[in-house]
Order: structure tokens, then C-alpha cells, then sequence
């Protein structure tokens, strides 16, 4: 449990987002109900440590977690012990299966142990020995043969079955997460495919029931995920993201990586028409050489090929997935890039259907600073 130092609460939970560009923790108190959420501190870390998503160094990435933690328990005035980790990366990998069980008594309701042996029985999957579930996730439920079941708790049969959404990760891959988490002497309560989360935080009900893509946009991975039906039908990973754009800025306008990324987030547009052909940007130079002066426009014709990419790649897979055409809310994006200019205008036009910018869906203390796309993980966790 996380320890309280300073004051009583009600239950604590703590999320650590640890991403390719930053390392986010989150406080949070909420009710028994778990349905109020009040955020009591926020502590944020450059992550130095990982690649699209995958640990590549211990001790950067350990680093990275101990001043984010240290941050947030400072704002929070607790000390923190557990927390629930978010999982990305281009390891990971999703397919469907069905499992069948037969009820031992069917003169008695279904219960949540009938429930859970049926998932029990979805785990037994053939896997590669190189990997591990990470989310066994119901869609649907059939008993007896009548299918379109959301929840069959108190309900009769002889023989339940469920659509499974299965979720598996490179070993490896978990494992050097938990020893990042542990070495900086914390303890993982949970661990949650990011696209996941993040959708619990800027997708509502009806979004999922419709149909709708959530596409986060990270510092080294695009993560989607697809609903149909209120439930999670196809999630994928793209292997670019937020740090190509900043690469290829940095290359074209031959200037730092660092300055390049404050470049992106103060001027860059991702689609070049919606810029003015005048407008004027100041970009650093290197070593002690004078800024220069350029067009805004010369610097959307670098970003806007990128995102372009980006979106196509991902309506590729959407469009391998089978679930186009049941995508009826269209698009949600979310992520740090998802603010971008222009985003959801060339968004509309690769994937020919609405596109939106998805905040975190809170409303308690720090909305202001909360209601962001770079929260949504964190959040959702």
C-alpha cells in the first residue's frame, strides 16, 4: 500500500507512464466506488532509458522513474510503494480466440467463478514460448448457442462460450520493466497495454458502442486501438511516432535534437496549406552560430510527409483489421503529437472519416493542466 504521510485519503493509486520521451506519475485518491478521481500530485521525467517503447538502459530509465516518483510524492505527501505500470512497444501483439466451457450446474445462475474459468480456459492459447498474456479482454458472451451476451452473470446454460481478445508481450520486454520498477524500490500492483488505459480516459461509452479508433501518439510508438460494439475488437503498434518528427526536423533545419523538439511543439504544423506563406520561425543554430531565420511553411513541408506516414501506416492496419467500415465515430487522437496543427485536418483526409483531438475526460483539481493529450496514459493507468 502507499503510505499517507501527511493526511487520511481513500485509496491511493499511483500510475507511472514510463514513455520513450517522458516518465509521468500520477497520485490519485478516489472513493470505494473508485468512480471520483482527485489527482494529488504530478511528477514528470526526461526518459532517457528506452526506445520505441523497450527498455535499452537500466539504469537511465531507473533514473528517470526515481525523479518523476520523487516529484510526485513531494506534491502528494505521501510515499509512494505501488504503482501500475503502463506497457508499449512494437513487441506487442494481439490476435482473437474463442473458449468454451460447460456449466457444472445449470440449474443455477452463472456465476463470476463460471465467469472466470471461461477466461481461465482463453489463457491456455498457444503462445510462443518467448512471450507472455498480458490482458485476456471478453468481447461477447454466447450461451447455448444465443450470441450478442455482454454480461452472463445470473444467467441459465449448459455451455457458455466468449470472444477473447488476447494480449501477449515480449518477456523480455515485461521483465526489464519490473526491473527498472523495482530497482528504484517500488512494487508493480498492475501492469495495463497503454492504448488501453488511455482509452478509459478520453473514450466514452457510446464512442466504443458506435465504433471508434484511438490512435496515441507517443514519443517512440503509435498505439491504436479499435472498439466496436462497446467492446476492444484489434490493437496495434506503429514503429513511428513523435521522435521521427523530431529527427527529421532536426536534420532539415540542421539544428540540436533538443532544440529541434521545441521547435515542433511551438511552430510545427502538419499540414502545410493551413500556414501562412510569410510567416517567419527564429531556429537555433549549433555550436555558437547565430540563429537564423526561415519560413514556417519550409518547416511544415518536413513535418507534414511524417504524419502522413504515420496515418497511412496505421489506415493500413485498420483496414487489414476488418473493422473499417464499423468504425462509425471515427478517429481519436490522442498522445503528445495529437496537438499538433493540422492533425486532425490531414487526419481527415488519409482516413476519410471524422477525426478529433481526445483530452482526459477529468474534472477535478489541475484540470488545467491535465486536460491534455500527454495525460491520457497516465491517467487511464
Amino acid at each position: 500500500m502507499n503510505q499517507d504521510l501527511s493526511k487520511s485519503t481513500d485509496d491511493i493509486i499511483v500510475g507511472l507512464d514510463i514513455g520513450t520521451s517522458k516518465v509521468c506519475v500520477l497520485v490519485v485518491s478516489t472513493d470505494s466506488s473508485r468512480q471520483t478521481l482527485n489527482i494529488l500530485g504530478i511528477g514528470l521525467a526526461d526518459s532517457e532509458g528506452l526506445r520505441r517503447g523497450v527498455v535499452v538502459h537500466i539504469e537511465k530509465t531507473v533514473n528517470s522513474i526515481r525523479q518523476a516518483v520523487e516529484q510526485a510524492e513531494q506534491q502528494a505527501g505521501i510515499k509512494i510503494k505501488d504503482v501500475v505500470v503502463g506497457i508499449a512497444g512494437d513487441h506487442i501483439q494481439s490476435l482473437p480466440t474463442r473458449s468454451i466451457i460447460s456449466i457444472s450446474n445449470p440449474t443455477k445462475e452463472i456465476s463470476h467463478a463460471d465467469v472466470q474459468r471461461l477466461l481461465d480456459e482463453a489463457r491456455k492459447i498457444a503462445i510462443p514460448s518467448d512471450r507472455r498474456i498480458l490482458h485476456v479482454i471478453p468481447q461477447d458472451y454466447i450461451i447455448d448457442g444465443q450470441d450478442g451476451i455482454t454480461d452472463p452473470i445470473g444467467m441459465s446454460g449448459i455451455r457458455m462460450e466468449a470472444n477473447v481478445h488476447i494480449v501477449t508481450s515480449l518477456f523480455t520486454a515485461m521483465q526489464n520493466i519490473f526491473r527498472c520498477v523495482e530497482r528504484a524500490g517500488l512494487t508493480v500492483s498492475d501492469i495495463v497495454l497503454e492504448p488501453l488505459a488511455s482509452s478509459n480516459a478520453v473514450l466514452d461509452n457510446d464512442e466504443k458502442e458506435v465504433g471508434v479508433a484511438l490512435i496515441d501518439i507517443g514519443g517512440g510508438t503509435t498505439d491504436f486501438a479499435l472498439f466496436t460494439g462497446g467492446a476492444i475488437r484489434h490493437t496495434g503498434v506503429i514503429p513511428v511516432a513523435g521522435d521521427q518528427i523530431t529527427n527529421d526536423i532536426a536534420m532539415a533545419l540542421r539544428t540540436p535534437s533538443k532544440e529541434a523538439a521545441d521547435i515542433k511543439h511551438r511552430y510545427a504544423c502538419a499540414l502545410t496549406k493551413l500556414v501562412e506563406p510569410d510567416e517567419l520561425i527564429e531556429v537555433p543554430s549549433v555550436a555558437d552560430r547565430p540563429a537564423k531565420s526561415m519560413p514556417r511553411h519550409m518547416l511544415a513541408e518536413v513535418v507534414e510527409p511524417r504524419v502522413e506516414e504515420l496515418f497511412q501506416l496505421v489506415h493500413e492496419q485498420i483496414k487489414r483489421s476488418g473493422f473499417e467500415p464499423l468504425l462509425r465515430s471515427g478517429i481519436a487522437l490522442t498522445g503528445g503529437s495529437a496537438t499538433l496543427p493540422g492533425m486532425v485536418e490531414l487526419g481527415e483526409e488519409v482516413f476519410h472519416m471524422p477525426v478529433r483531438v481526445a483530452v482526459p475526460d477529468y474534472r477535478g483539481p489541475l484540470k488545467d493542466v491535465l486536460a491534455a493529450p500527454k495525460y491520457a496514459t497516465a491517467i487511464g493507468l
